[in-house]
């Protein structure tokens, strides 16, 4: 059995090679679609002894197969948001002691104490339906904090007190799906001190497609910030990757960014070559943690990357960012 601490202890590359080897071998065993993924291949995972020989799995898996590698029924099964006529994807998590683990240590990595802050999730779609795992995370980070809360059309509030939080000399994070954080913007102009405003989720068909530079943009020149941060998460994965501004998104050590030839998914592409995103995410200890996405993206020696979009004709998801041009 391995003991999620080392996980989350992960100091260097080595270490994360170590961890990531011992995962697959018990992924590959414990997990029946990727067990029968990896045996398609023709991999023996006994003789796997590098981590670029690890194949990841195609993300469409979730949406028709329990990919699951627990040994007792899940706590909670998160499911990702879906347009009319799409299937949603399902992600049983077993220990949900884990998903919190990676995300609040995430949260403080990049943005220190979450007991330091009011956060306040301007999130509909989201709220709207049940097995978020953004919204579990949001509220868990908010109820370390003080103050905060959801909001789905309530504007006038949500500006109301986050100025009140601001006055109290608290740290204000708005966390807000795409096209929300848009309107607010058209409605409201306001210049607070320790705000970071950070979106996610896209446009999910309520307003028309922009650049993520045309939307910060706007929501830089209405909310008096210098830089929107954005969050890359899904629910098909238990960690999350952040960018402080202008796209650029960093990973906690127990996740890492590869990118494939979208021609031939067993060719793993250089640092700063464009292709298909695969991540490693050994906080999906029992799921599947090495999974290929749908999404385009760059990787640059550092191990950052950029979303670029999405690659053709596959379906636009709930936690699309916006394409780059």
């Amino acid at each position: 059995m391995i003991d999620p601490q080392s996980i989350f202890s992960i100091q260097n590359t080595e270490e994360f090679r170590s961890v990531a080897l011992e995962v697959f071998r018990f992924q590959a065993e414990h997990c029946p679609p990727y067990r029968e993924y990896v045996a398609r291949w023709g991999i023996d995972p006994a003789q796997v002894s590098d981590i670029d020989q690890i194949p990841f799995l195609p993300i469409e898996f979730f949406k028709s197969r329990d990919v699951y590698a627990g040994a007792k029924e899940p706590q909670i099964v998160f499911t990702s948001s879906a347009t009319t006529g799409q299937v949603p994807s399902r992600h049983p998590v077993a220990d949900l002691s884990i998903y919190e683990q990676s995300f609040s240590q995430t949260f403080s990595l990049f943005y220190g104490d979450p007991a330091d802050y009011s956060i306040f999730a301007l999130l509909p779609n989201y709220l709207e339906r049940s097995g978020s795992s953004l919204v579990y995370m949001a509220d868990r980070l908010m109820a370390m904090g003080e103050g905060g809360g959801f909001f789905l059309h309530g504007y006038s509030e949500l500006v109301r007190q986050m100025e009140a939080a601001a006055g109290q000399g608290r740290k204000i994070l708005l966390l807000g799906v795409s096209f929300a954080l848009w309107e607010l913007a058209e409605n409201y102009r306001f210049s607070l001190p320790g705000l970071t405003v950070m979106e996610t989720g896209g446009m999910k068909g309520r307003r028309k497609e922009i650049t993520r530079e045309e939307l910060h943009t706007i929501l830089c020149r209405s909310f008096g910030v210098e830089k929107i941060a954005s969050e890359y998460g899904m629910a098909e994965l238990l960690s999350q990757a952040y960018s402080a501004g202008e796209g650029l998104f960093r990973t906690p050590p127990w996740m890492a960014v590869r990118t494939r030839d979208v021609y031939d998914p067993t060719c793993t592409l250089p640092a700063g070559r464009s292709g298909g995103i695969n991540v490693i995410d050994l906080a999906n200890l029992y799921s599947c943690s090495f999974i290929e996405t749908q999404d385009m993206g760059v990787r640059y020696p550092d191990g950052s990357f950029r979303v670029l979009g999405r690659l053709d004709k596959s379906e636009i998801r709930g936690c699309n960012l916006m394409i780059s041009e």
